[in-house]
């Protein structure tokens, strides 16, 4: 017979966060809570985000129950497709959302000063552990640096001036990444045809936790554009904030088949159920 754990055992900043929870968020939200868990989800983005606790996707585009799919790892990775029958945490977010969900949009949300990154960069210190898990996770992205013309630093000291050629790397890695997964996306062939057809759009987006200030990557030359706080400029990512956002409205009005399987009203795409997602 299991032991019950006393809630005394819990971190008591989680217990004191969900009791506020529950007095000033629940109340607002408790419709929206009861009108997912009969309909199902209908996100219109997936999300790829990193661990890091700083960056909270749900915090920074100020999202709702449901209106954000969100996977993160470390570094918020995308490695390339590859059906090998080894098990890819990824890629199965990246079937459900685009294959069941049907989301419209992809957003890969890297961030200033990430661990991920300065790990692959001091790749030839000492590993966390004897399995190297981190060290092994980070090496997809050894393309990425390629992109930048440079494997990476061969070693880093421990003087001020190694200190600050890691920082400038790591910064300039972490768009160089968000790039390459932007190119691994396009690996997986549903995606690619999807994004073809017009039916799903690509997104690659950086947070700066010391300003809180998010950039979009410009698809036409790779850099890096703050996201304006002006209305009357083009802002790529308003429909993937909570102010003016029309995906809680929308994803209200469809009648799921079952639950976690909805599709967005007038979404016509057809899939094999022997999964398209693996076939070109």
């Amino acid at each position: 017979m299991a032991q019950r754990v006393a809630t005394s055992e819990m971190p008591g900043e989680l217990l004191s966060g969900y009791r506020e929870f529950v007095a000033q968020r629940l109340p607002i939200e408790q419709a929206r809570f009861a009108e997912l868990a009969a309909r199902g989800q209908s996100p219109k983005v997936l999300l790829i985000g990193c661990c890091d606790s700083r960056v909270p996707p749900e915090v920074i585009f100020n999202a709702r129950p449901g209106q954000l799919f969100v996977v993160r790892n470390v570094a918020n990775l995308v490695p390339p497709y590859r059906p090998d029958g080894e098990m890819h945490g990824t890629g199965a977010a990246l079937e459900y959302a685009v294959q069941a969900l049907k989301v419209e949009h992809i957003v890969v949300l890297g961030h200033r000063n990430c661990g991920g990154i300065r790990a692959f960069a001091e790749r030839n210190r000492k590993p966390l552990s004897p399995g190297d898990f981190v060290g092994r996770w980070v090496s997809v992205l050894q393309p990425a640096a390629r992109l930048m013309g440079e494997e990476g630093l061969a070693e880093v000291g421990l003087d001020e001036a190694a200190c600050e050629d890691v920082e400038r790397y790591a910064a300039r890695l972490e768009v160089a990444s968000l790039r390459q997964s932007l190119i691994n996306l396009r690996t997986f062939p549903c995606i690619r045809i999807l994004e073809s057809r017009g039916r799903i759009q690509l997104h690659a987006a950086h947070f700066d936790v010391s300003t809180g200030i998010l950039s979009w990557l410009d698809p036409a030359d790779g850099r890096l554009m703050p996201i304006p706080d002006n209305a009357g400029q083009r802002d790529p990512f308003a429909p993937l904030r909570g102010t003016g956002c029309t995906c809680c409205a929308d994803s209200l009005k469809v009648s799921a088949t079952s639950a976690g399987m909805a599709s967005p009203a007038g979404d016509t795409r057809q899939y094999d159920p022997n999964s398209t997602f693996n076939k070109a």
